[in-house]
């Protein structure tokens, strides 16, 4: 992050829902990620919703703790498409699942994820699936135990590091800039549309 993107966030209001979409979502919001974790107060969630709303973006809740709130956001679209990989399925069916719909696998993870957290037991590998990370991290995390990774940025990286490397650069880039531009007064709401709209113009040529 840079000196200037660092300040910036220094002087945010962390209890802004759009400052945190900024900090915790970029990646979804650009189109570079089919999916992100999105913490944040309880008392946030209506205000999530309505900048959701109409906007490609769909959320499920995860887990509620305290006053805070765990959701995952993500393009259905995109996240589909992944997890209909064959290699995808494979891990998920040997986690268990019988069923690879996204409607059948967010039920059965929301309850394995929340055990999790209450009882510390066994953490559910398939949320690295859920938030679109590379198989082979995915499985070398669990063989590996979370030990021995190349690089640990966005997650823990177990091969082809250099293809790694550059797509975190371009989330870090996609974070500064919508830092930027909620610092700047642009609203979430019309932030999400400008790549919304971007990537539709791409599509399209």
């Amino acid at each position: 992050m840079s000196q200037e993107v660092f300040e910036i966030v220094q002087h945010m209001d962390l209890k802004n829902v759009e400052n945190q979409l900024a900090l915790q979502c970029a990646p979804l919001i650009a189109g570079l990620k089919p999916s992100n974790l999105l913490i944040i107060s309880k008392s946030s969630l209506y205000q999530v919703r309505q900048i959701l709303k109409n906007s490609g973006i769909s959320y499920s809740v995860l887990l509620v703790t305290g006053q805070k709130i765990t959701i995952l956001l993500y393009n259905r679209k995109e996240l589909e498409a992944y997890l209909a990989k064959s290699e995808v399925l494979t891990l998920f069916e040997s986690m268990g699942y019988l069923r690879f719909s996204l409607e059948e696998i967010l039920p059965v993870f929301q309850k394995r994820y929340q055990k999790y957290m209450e009882d510390n037991c066994h953490f559910p590998h398939e949320m690295g699936l859920l938030l679109g990370y590379p198989v082979e991290d995915v499985e070398g995390f669990i063989k590996n135990e979370g030990k021995n990774s190349l690089h640990i940025g966005y997650w823990k990286v177990y091969g082809n590091l250099a293809e790694k490397l550059q797509l975190f650069r371009k989330f870090e880039l996609a974070k500064e800039t919508l830092i930027q531009l909620v610092s700047n007064g642009v609203s979430m709401t019309d932030i999400i549309d400008i790549y919304k709209e971007d990537k539709l113009q791409k599509a399209a040529i």
